[in-house]
């Protein structure tokens, strides 16, 4: 408290001081006596004052900043709430595009079978009794769809309608072990039938192909189509289903069991369509997909081909020059004609 008191009682009277000889040195111009005691008095003064604001301004920005805290904090909540709507933005309209792609394949699979289509895009997943692979889409019987329609999307078939309300109807999938279907290798007339695996089928990646035929031709790489059903339904034919991937071999067995992958992918499903017109002829292979072409060897490979060959005659030379009799000069030694005759008349 003393050294406080004191402190201000020196304060006072250098502030005095300061006061005093401001007020001399107004009226004495600066030729007054007073001009060296008003510079030594600015220096101090200005010192005192310059280390008073460092160690006030940091208190005073802080207070500045409790007062502008609430605004500040309602503009970030303002920017961070408009960043959030921009990326929802981008994320449905990326969504919507790849929507887009898959309608117009769709629809282009449908243009190629003439099958006339209600689009529609799976809502849900669902577990319906009796069945584990089904979903929900958004057409019902207001648009058209009745029970037992095939369900396909751009890659193939996809299942058939199992019940149907006013604006959703509920999906068997190809993949559910309850669902069969008719089915036809491509290229000729061997028919069988495609079953689900369930969970078995490595999470919907395969189905089960029984031909009705046992002895006929059977191997990987094999495409199959829906075979069709009476009046198109359930299955409407020559909707692409899948690849045979494996063949298995029992002996004695009346049918052959391969596992095909289905073309579609049923871990994805999202816009489909439901074939509410089967077409009037059966489209066959033609809305199978294109198989990849084989690649046409380039100039690198045919060069490369080329050494090979020569390579190989090279080799052919040698090993015939290493067979063939040489004299000391490099040519070929070839037998003398009349040495065996004579040796025989010698011998006689």
């Amino acid at each position: 408290m003393r050294d406080s008191r004191r402190a201000r009682v020196v304060f006072g009277a250098l502030l005095t001081a300061a006061l005093v000889l401001i007020t001399v040195g107004h009226r004495g111009g600066d030729s007054s006596v007073a001009g060296p005691l008003r510079q030594f008095a600015s220096t101090v003064f200005g010192t005192a004052e310059r280390a008073t604001t460092t160690v006030t301004a940091p208190v005073s920005r802080f207070f500045s900043m409790l007062g502008d805290a609430p605004g500040a904090k309602d503009r970030i909540e303002g920017l961070m709430k408009e960043n959030a709507q921009l990326k929802t933005k981008l994320a449905a309209a990326d969504m919507n595009k790849g929507r887009a792609k898959e309608l117009d394949r769709m629809l282009g699979l449908s243009g190629l079978g003439h099958y006339r289509v209600v689009p529609a895009q799976v809502i849900a997943r669902r577990h319906t009794a009796g069945f584990e692979d089904s979903v929900e889409i958004d057409v019902g019987s207001r648009d058209g769809v009745r029970r037992d329609m095939t369900v396909l999307n751009g890659d193939g078939l996809v299942g058939r309608v199992l019940r149907t309300g006013p604006g959703t109807s509920t999906v068997v999938l190809l993949t559910d072990p309850g669902s069969l279907a008719g089915a036809r290798l491509e290229g000729g007339n061997e028919l069988g039938v495609v079953s689900g695996l369930g969970e078995n089928g490595r999470g919907g990646n395969l189905i089960r192909l029984r031909l009705l035929d046992s002895t006929a031709p059977l191997k990987r790489g094999r495409r199959i189509v829906s075979f069709g059903s009476q009046n198109g339904t359930p299955y409407a034919p020559g909707v692409p289903i899948g690849e045979i991937e494996r063949v298995d071999v029992t002996p004695g067995e009346l049918t052959r069991t391969a596992y095909a992958r289905p073309y579609a992918d049923f871990t994805a499903l999202d816009v489909v369509g439901v074939v509410v017109r089967a077409p009037d002829r059966d489209p066959r292979d033609s809305v199978l997909p294109e198989e990849p072409r084989k690649a046409v060897p380039g100039k690198k490979d045919q060069a490369k081909d080329k050494q090979k060959d020569q390579h190989k005659e090279k080799q052919k030379a040698q090993r015939r020059d290493q067979a063939e009799p040489r004299d000391p000069a490099g040519q070929v030694n070839e037998p003398d004609p009349a040495a065996e005759p004579r040796q025989s008349e010698g011998r006689d």
